[in-house]
C-alpha cells in the first residue's frame, strides 16, 4: 500500500491545468487566471488626498501655528480650478485630486479656523503628509495579477479598477459522479428491503462544487460488469471520473476491471489510511479517474485528500491545493492498529494561540454524522497504536477557526 503523501504526489504529477476560456468579470470569482494582467493605467491615477482637510505647500507650514488663507473647496470627483498659490490652503475632501502646487494634506482635526477664510495649522507639516501618490497601489505597465492567481474579492476589485471586463481563466473541471451498487436507490424512492438512498452522490457533488468544479451526477449503476463499462464510457466525457463503491475485494467489486476495460490504466490501488484504504486512481487519454470506497466517511475523506487537490490542480491553482496543516492538542485517549494512518474527524476550539481537538463521537466509516460539524482531520501516524490526552498532533483544517 502507498503512503498518503506518495499517493498524493502521484496524482498531482499526472495532471496539468485545463485550458483557458474567456469569461466576464462577474463570472470570474473563484476562478484562476490563465494570463498575466498588465495594468493599463496607474492606481491611483493621480495624487489625491487620504483625508478630509486642507491641501497646502509644506514649505508654507514648516512651523507649528502657521496661519493661511483658504481658497476654494475641492470635492471628490472634482478638480481645482487653478493651482494652489503660495501662502494659501484649499479645503479638500478624501479622494479628491491634489491641486497643482500642493504637496501635503493637513487633517481637518489638526487645524482650527481663526476667522472666516483663515485656518491655523497646529503642527509642522512635511511634504507627502496624507497624500496618496499616483501609482502607489499599481504602476502603469506592471503585472498587477499574474497567471495562476486565484480570484477572490480583492482581485476582482482590482480588476474592476483596471477596467478589465473580460478575463482569460482556466476552465473549471467537469466531474462525472457514478454511484455503484445493487443496494442503492434514488433520493425520490422509498428504500426497499436491503436498500439505502444514494447519499454519497449528493455529498460528493457538494464537495466538487466547493472545490470550484462542476459535478454531473449519473444514474445509479448496478453491480454488473457490462453496466459499469457502459456507464464509464459515458462518464468519461467529463474531465474527471469519480466512481463510488465497488473498489474493494468483494465478490461484486467490479470497478477496477471495468475501468481497465474502457481504456484506463490503473496507477495505484489501496492507500495506507483509515478510513478509505480501497482507493483506485487510473489514467487515460480522457483524463483521471478515482474509484472511491462506498462508505460515506471513507468516500468523503478520500475525496478531501486526493480528489479535491486534483480538481484544484486541473482548475489552474498553483498553491492552496491542500488544506492548511496545524498542530492541535488532542483531548482524549485513542487507540488504533499500526500500519495505516488514521484520520479522526474532530471539532476544534481555540484558547489563545492553542488549538484543542475533540473527536466526534461517531467515527465509523459508515456513519454520515461523523462528517457533520467537522472542522479538522486529525492525523494519527501509521506507527502509532495509542494516543494519550494532551498529545500534540498534526491536523488538516477544513474550515476557518
Amino acid at each position: 500500500m502507498l503512503r498518503v503523501e506518495e499517493a498524493q504526489e502521484r496524482v498531482l504529477a499526472a495532471l496539468e491545468p485545463l485550458g483557458d476560456e474567456k469569461v466576464m468579470l462577474a463570472e470570474a470569482a473563484g476562478r484562476v487566471l490563465a494570463e498575466d494582467v498588465v495594468a493599463p493605467r496607474a492606481l491611483p491615477p493621480w495624487d489625491n488626498s487620504a483625508m478630509d482637510g486642507y491641501a497646502v505647500r509644506a514649505a508654507d507650514c514648516a512651523q507649528p501655528g502657521t496661519e493661511l488663507g483658504v481658497g476654494e473647496t475641492i470635492g471628490a470627483g472634482h478638480l481645482a480650478s487653478r493651482p494652489l498659490a503660495r501662502g494659501e490652503a484649499m479645503r479638500i475632501m478624501t479622494g479628491a485630486p491634489l491641486p497643482a502646487g500642493a504637496d501635503a494634506i493637513v487633517k481637518r482635526e489638526d487645524t482650527e479656523e481663526t476667522a472666516p477664510g483663515r485656518v491655523r495649522m497646529r503642527e509642522a507639516v512635511q511634504a507627502g503628509d496624507h497624500v496618496r501618490h499616483a501609482g502607489d497601489d499599481v504602476r502603469a505597465g506592471e503585472v498587477a495579477l499574474g497567471a495562476g492567481t486565484a480570484l477572490g474579492a480583492g482581485e476582482i476589485g482590482l480588476l474592476a479598477a483596471l477596467g478589465r471586463a473580460t478575463l482569460s481563466v482556466h476552465r473549471r473541471p467537469t466531474v462525472s459522479i457514478v454511484s455503484t451498487g445493487d443496494e442503492l436507490c434514488d433520493l425520490d424512492q422509498a428504500p426497499g428491503p436491503g436498500q439505502i438512498v444514494n447519499s454519497n452522490a449528493w455529498a460528493l457533488a457538494t464537495m466538487v462544487r466547493a472545490a470550484g468544479a462542476l459535478p454531473v451526477i449519473h444514474p445509479i449503476t448496478r453491480d454488473n460488469p457490462e453496466a459499469l463499462r457502459t456507464r464509464f464510457r459515458l462518464a468519461l466525457a467529463a474531465d474527471v471520473l469519480v466512481s463510488i463503491g465497488g473498489v474493494s475485494v468483494g465478490e461484486f467489486d467490479y470497478v477496477k476491471d471495468a475501468l481497465a476495460a474502457v481504456g484506463l490504466t490503473l496507477d495505484f490501488w489501496k492507500v495506507a489510511m483509515q478510513p478509505g484504504k480501497p482507493l483506485a486512481f487510473a489514467l487515460s487519454s480522457h483524463g483521471p479517474a478515482f474509484g472511491l470506497p462506498g462508505n460515506p466517511a471513507s468516500s468523503m475523506v478520500s475525496f478531501e485528500l486526493f480528489v479535491r487537490p486534483a480538481l484544484c490542480r486541473l482548475g489552474g491553482h498553483r498553491t492552496g491545493m491542500f488544506r492548511p496543516r496545524v498542530t492541535v492538542v488532542f483531548g482524549e485517549r485513542a487507540r488504533k492498529s499500526a500500519g495505516r494512518r488514521m484520520y479522526l474527524r474532530c471539532q476544534l476550539r481555540r484558547e489563545g494561540e492553542t488549538l484543542f481537538a475533540r473527536p466526534l463521537a461517531h467515527q465509523g466509516s459508515g456513519m454520515l454524522r461523523s462528517m457533520i460539524g467537522v472542522s479538522a482531520l486529525v492525523e494519527l501516524a501509521e506507527e502509532m497504536t495509542e494516543v494519550e490526552p494532551g498529545a500534540r498532533l498534526p491536523a488538516l483544517l477544513l474550515e476557518p477557526i
